[in-house]
């Protein structure tokens, strides 16, 4: 027996019991009680969130779920309001004469089936707000793109709530979708550099090469990442200026990124003058071995190798490479420069001299 069948009975029996020969007033008497039952249901729900749930949820540290409980309290007991008034206006066949019943049942469904879609993307947009407080804590994501982005989830999910009314309703759908694949190709083909664009923003998003903070180069140009937006991402180059770069061109070239640099490797060279005796030069390896020590110096984790590597055009090179454990790029130079200070001071001592160009010449007579 249907649903519609068993209201029908009831209605039917309601009649033989109090001898009403009209059916109206059985059908008026059982939708009244339906209605009832959904208005204490709706009450009970009610009672049940603001005295139940909500304490739980006052006894959790997360603040997530009393917003949860606070953005789909209402929207839920409108709805179970709903369906008790659909339910009085479909058990009253006399209606039937006057409203097309078949109309107002599709307004119903759609009504309640946006309620549900209304109240799914409440829970969603607070689980976005959280995410999006978190992420600004950490200054790690723009939050336009998390705007943009509760947006697009948010009306995708009414999209298919419309599309489950049009198949709950018995709508053809093949005229509709064959009218939107057209229009959604011609728009594609009009918004191709945007929509990649816009893509790109979420490629950047997901994979994260780099986050806002971050110290970046990308082909000739270095700087600081201060804003991803949906279409362009901002820079803040060393020299001061600002750097727009288009997401899709960002996605498709090389990024160094520096912030995610757990060790650095320093390279450096210099010369001493060619009268730089053997025993001088053997002290240059001790000296600069010394200076560049893990236990003397803060950010230095290793010191790699120094080598006596060629013999000049005017000096005698040696080359020096180590490891830092900063990403640091100011604490990089300050290292250096208290390197090359040390090592001039070494040398002064020792007497050896530090190359620059020269020439010279042999004359004979």
């Amino acid at each position: 027996m249907s649903l519609e069948e068993t209201f029908s009975s009831i209605s039917q029996g309601i009649n033989d019991i109090f001898g009403f020969s009209d059916p109206l007033y059985g059908e008026l008497i059982w939708s009244t009680i339906l209605l009832i039952l959904f208005l204490i249901l709706g009450w009970i729900i009610e009672h049940v969130f603001e005295h139940y749930f909500k304490k739980l949820a006052k006894k959790t540290k997360t603040k997530i779920d009393d917003e949860i409980l606070k953005n789909v309290k209402r929207p839920i007991y409108v709805l179970v309001i709903f369906f008790g008034i659909y339910f009085f206006i479909h058990n009253l066949s006399v209606l039937n004469q006057y409203v097309d019943i078949n109309l107002v049942e599709n307004i119903f469904l759609l009504i309640e089936v946006l309620l549900i879609a209304y109240i799914f993307t409440r829970v969603t947009n607070v689980l976005f707000a959280w995410y999006a407080e978190r992420q600004e804590k950490r200054k790690k994501t723009s939050q336009h793109i998390l705007f943009v982005f509760r947006g697009i989830f948010n009306a995708i999910v009414y999209l298919l709530a419309f599309f489950v009314f049009m198949a709950l309703a018995g709508i053809d759908l093949t005229g509709l979708a064959i009218g939107g694949a057209a229009t959604a190709i011609v728009i594609g083909f009009a918004l191709q550099h945007v929509l990649s664009d816009f893509f790109s923003a979420f490629s950047i998003y997901f994979d994260r090469p780099f986050e806002i903070g971050d110290f970046i180069i990308v082909g000739e140009y270095a700087g600081t990442v201060t804003k991803i937006g949906m279409k362009s991402t901002r820079l803040e180059l060393l020299q001061g200026e600002e750097l727009v770069l288009s997401n899709r061109e960002l996605t498709t070239a090389s990024v160094r990124n520096f912030k995610k640099m757990n060790k650095r490797r320093i390279e450096f060279s210099f010369g001493v003058t060619y009268d730089t005796s053997v025993k001088k030069l053997k002290k240059v390896l001790e000296i600069v071995k010394s200076i560049i020590d893990p236990e003397k110096l803060e950010h230095v984790h290793s010191l790699d190798r120094v080598h006596f590597t060629e013999f000049g055009d005017f000096s005698l090179n040696f080359n020096v490479i180590y490891y830092m454990n900063t990403k640091d790029y100011v604490k990089y130079r300050d290292t250096q420069q208290e390197i090359n200070f040390k090592i001039k001071e070494a040398f002064e001592k020792e007497g050896i001299e530090m190359a620059f160009p020269t020439q010279t010449i042999f004359l004979n007579k």
